[in-house]
């Protein structure tokens, strides 16, 4: 059984801890003498706007037989090699998805699917016998007994078969030379039968999730259905960008940067709760620009931080109207000033360059680090990239795109839909005398402990998720998607804790009577089916979960019931090393 495999696995951690610091310490060894003032120093001295926003290269996940789309099989590599975050900046290495090595980029190619045409994808691990930046052995990881950098690919927010989800104990080194005890094939089948939206895919390897994205293991993924996209008349081709956003730190020779201590040291040396990065990338590069003509732009927004929020707004005041969010379009526009977007989620939004006031427009970030009560945002971090705006030239094409006004009759709960169970799901987070966290917990459990939600295909549920934890975190579902309906404020909140901590049982704890704070709206922009949810802090998140295709209201078409079956998970620590061990919990159908 899986759990028995788990444990083999947690046992395996433990057993060879000796062996390993070593080889986790030599990358921290190198870093050690790493000052925050160091860190500020190297982001500083990189002038901004001087590198111009590149876009990934497409690879498009159908072919074409008589005129219809069918599937195909592709190849991915992940390899190490040097990128160029900035002009000032020495080459860095990093590691990064491509179908070569000369294509592979940071962050990865931009997968374009098609509705219901399945892509069958083989991931190959290329990667050294070692890692680049610093890990921690002394939580639960993914530990070769023969060296090699452990990973799996996980596609955020597809419905698909467990076997092809990027189990964070499927992981494998390169040439596929070991591999972990929940690992069953090479090639990942993806269907694509869910609506058309915004995905991407991401390293989950057990314990060294947050190091391989940090080290460049991300791409975007998209899967179009053309019956429902073209009438809308969004932006498209050239006007229709990603942006990919990612803070990082960087030593003075150009590496990447990654804490070498942790905060509790005694308890687990390298382990952090979060990474802040002083640098803010974008497709990969630090501030750049990116030239604009006056019309209107899709801009597929994700932040692909690991800790960091962001609160973007353009400087010159112009609307951003958001017509999608993560893996699904909106029932129609909102139109915003600001987004916030925590770690791993995605808006899709249009913004008309035409109507720009000004030659050039900074979008800018205001989200307090941690989030929402951390500090403000500097000069560095509080700036994300610009927008150039020039003139159109005699051989543009005119802009014919537009904001529809409606878009798909599915995206929002009008009305509690009949569940057929509701669940309460509890942040916890344990910390040492002295305040420094040291652990992190949903319901009280560990990610290697039995199964405790075994919802069914087809069916709906109200999760009533309760954030106990200082923070606020974005709750990741594999395979399901959910919407918050409502955030009400927990009274009386430490007594409710302490009750929480005692006896963990939300019901036994009375929460209905601690549930009476004031109640804050759910923005318009998020009120559609999505993989990510915000949860704030010291507040009950009434969360609808659907089991099941939203569009069509069916059931999946593949056996939700298999090995190993699926997570969900904080995605602040599903990115963090060991999970931030270990915020995940395993459902089976």
């Amino acid at each position: 059984m899986m759990g028995e495999n788990r444990a083999r696995v947690v046992a395996l951690v433990v057993a060879v801890v000796v062996v390993v610091v070593g080889v986790a310490g030599n990358v921290a060894a190198a870093q050690a003498a790493v000052t925050a003032a160091d860190l500020q120093r190297v982001a500083g001295s990189l002038q901004m706007y001087v590198d111009a926003l590149p876009q990934m290269a497409k690879i498009r996940g159908y072919g074409f037989q008589r005129g219809q789309a069918v599937p195909i099989n592709l190849t991915i590599g992940m390899y190490q090699k040097t990128w160029k975050f900035h002009r000032d900046l020495p080459a860095t290495p990093v590691f990064v998805y491509g179908q070569c090595p000369d294509s592979a980029t940071f962050p990865g190619p931009t997968i374009m699917a098609r509705h219901d045409v399945p892509l069958f994808v083989r991931w190959e691990n290329h990667l050294p016998a070692s890692h680049i930046l610093p890990w921690d052995p002394t939580v639960p990881t993914a530990i070769p007994k023969n060296g090699g950098v452990p990973t799996v690919v996980h596609l955020h927010g597809s419905a698909h078969p467990p076997q092809s989800d990027g189990s964070a104990f499927a992981w494998f080194t390169a040439g596929f030379a070991e591999k972990g005890p929940a690992w069953t094939q090479a090639t990942y089948r993806y269907p694509n039968v869910q609506p058309p939206g915004n995905l991407w895919y991401h390293d989950h390897a057990l314990g060294l999730t947050r190091a391989n994205l940090l080290a460049g293991l991300l791409g975007a993924y998209v899967i179009e259905k053309p019956e429902v996209d073209t009438p809308m008349d969004l932006p498209c081709d050239d006007d229709d960008l990603h942006l990919v956003i990612a803070d990082r730190s960087f030593n003075v020779d150009g590496s990447l940067y990654m804490n070498s201590t942790g905060v509790a040291p005694n308890i687990h040396p390298q382990w952090a709760p979060e990474y802040f990065g002083e640098a803010i990338t974008v497709n990969g590069k630090a501030w750049p620009f990116l030239v604009v003509h006056r019309r209107r732009y899709r801009l597929r927004i994700l932040n692909a931080s690991n800790a960091r929020y962001f609160n973007v707004s353009l400087s010159n005041g112009l609307p951003i109207h958001v017509v999608g969010s993560d893996a699904s379009y909106l029932s129609a526009p909102v139109t915003v000033s600001n987004l916030l977007l925590s770690p791993a989620e995605i808006f899709d939004v249009v913004v008309d360059f035409s109507q720009s006031p000004t030659a050039e427009v900074e979008l800018l970030n205001s989200a307090p680090y941690p989030f929402p009560t951390g500090a403000a945002p500097g000069p560095l971090n509080g700036k994300v990239m610009k927008f150039v705006v020039q003139p159109n030239g005699p051989l543009d094409p005119p802009d014919n795109s537009t904001v529809p006004d409606h878009e798909v009759p599915y995206a929002s709960v009008t009305a509690l839909p009949p569940t057929t169970m509701t669940r309460y799901i509890v942040m916890y987070e344990y910390l040492t005398p002295t305040g420094q966290s040291t652990h992190l917990y949903i319901n009280g459990l560990r990610l290697e402990d039995p199964v405790t939600e075994t919802p069914k295909s087809g069916t709906t549920e109200l999760w009533q998720v309760i954030n106990l934890t200082g923070d606020n975190h974005p709750l990741h579902i594999h395979l399901g998607m959910f919407q918050a309906v409502k955030m009400q404020q927990l009274v009386n909140l430490q007594a409710f804790t302490d009750c929480m901590t005692a006896v963990n049982d939300a019901v036994k704890c009375n929460v209905d009577q601690h549930a009476v704070g004031p109640v804050v709206p759910v923005p318009d922009h998020e009120k559609t089916w999505k993989n990510v949810i915000k949860v704030p802090p010291g507040f009950v998140t009434s969360v609808v979960i659907a089991f099941k295709l939203v569009d069509t209201n069916q059931t999946y078409p593949f056996d939700t019931t298999a090995e190993p079956g699926y997570v969900y998970h904080c995605h602040v620590n599903a990115t963090s090393n060991a999970t931030c061990p270990s915020y995940w919990v395993n459902f089976f159908f």
